[in-house]
């Protein structure tokens, strides 16, 4: 195990040094000059050259290339162009927000699809696993965008049992009035193309030879999906968990718009609509290192779930 770890710790230093090339070059070669857009239209030359040398963008692109290397590895990346404060303290003062809203949003969805996928296995083929189906390929068709418009406006305005907006400096407090219906409503998004993800799981181990086997030696139907079908199960559902990790701290950042939650998703929007590169950069490769550490984290336990794997 260990080994294992030593060596897939290792492998990630290509990919993330190829990242990190890759912003850098997209952000350096592609994107407009940040000196020309902070210091606006009416800037004079001089002004605008002031700006570029106090950002250090007039060094040369291989100076610039050590210095965002430097950052990435001494994990200070400096202040925001826009707001001169320290890059490390917004993160470090938006991201309990985030997390608030993203926690709660993975737990239920994994625990909700789970039991709800295993049951509508246990009675495939009936009345209700197709109503089931038609109603998660409904809820697939429909933006989200549509359950925010109405989830505010029914829970919110009409009903008025949840605040449409606000945060508080209390976790509790958020956790309790101010995070419910965002997280009421995106799991109601996430839950359905889960179910259907898991129940294909669940079909596809019920016609393995180890499940005929078990139903010839006349093992109840709930045993076998219990015991057997769901432990095997776990390791495609473990990857798909993995997988949504950084799809919902990416979805988080529409979340935290429409319900003015301060947190790190509209921190990076408002980053980008300000050309706040510092701040978009850091973004971007901590998402890519938390992406590759939710994929060693899930390989690891495949090993828990299932002691038959064996980690090369």
């Amino acid at each position: 195990m260990a080994a294992y770890l030593v060596r897939r710790l290792l492998q990630m230093i290509p990919t993330l040094l190829g990242v990190v090339l890759f912003v850098f070059a997209l952000f350096k070669f592609v994107g407009g000059d940040p000196a020309e857009i902070l210091a606006g239209l009416n800037a004079t030359p001089e002004q605008v050259d002031a700006i570029r040398q106090q950002l250090g963008l007039n060094e040369p692109w291989y100076v610039q290339l050590g210095i965002f290397l430097q950052q990435i590895g001494t994990f200070e990346w400096g202040k925001s162009w826009a707001t001169q404060e320290q890059v490390s303290q917004i993160f470090a003062t938006r991201l309990p927000a985030t997390l608030t809203v993203m926690a709660p949003i993975l737990i239920l969805d994994t625990l909700l699809a789970i039991p709800i996928a295993l049951g509508v296995a246990y009675v495939r083929g009936s009345l209700t696993d197709r109503t089931l189906m038609v109603v998660t390929t409904v809820a697939l068709s429909i933006s989200f965008l549509v359950y925010v418009i109405v989830g505010q406006y029914v829970f919110g305005f009409q009903l008025g049992w949840f605040p449409v907006q606000g945060w508080s400096d209390s976790t509790w407090t958020n956790l309790t009035t101010y995070a419910p219906l965002p997280v009421l409503l995106a799991v109601m998004v996430g839950v359905a193309p889960q179910t259907r993800q898991y129940r294909s799981f669940y079909h596809d181990e019920q016609w393995q030879d180890y499940v005929r086997t078990a139903r010839a030696k006349g093992l109840a139907e709930r045993p076998v999906l219990f015991k057997h079908v769901l432990r095997n199960a776990m390791i495609p559902i473990l990857t798909n968990v993995g997988l949504a990790l950084p799809g919902i701290f990416v979805g988080s950042f529409l979340i935290e718009v429409f319900f003015s939650i301060p947190g790190l998703g509209r921190e990076v929007l408002l980053a980008v609509n300000r050309s706040d590169y510092p701040v978009i950069q850091a973004a971007t490769v901590y998402l890519a290192m938390l992406t590759m550490l939710i994929n060693l984290a899930t390989d690891l336990l495949y090993k828990v779930v299932d002691p038959r794997v064996v980690l090369k």
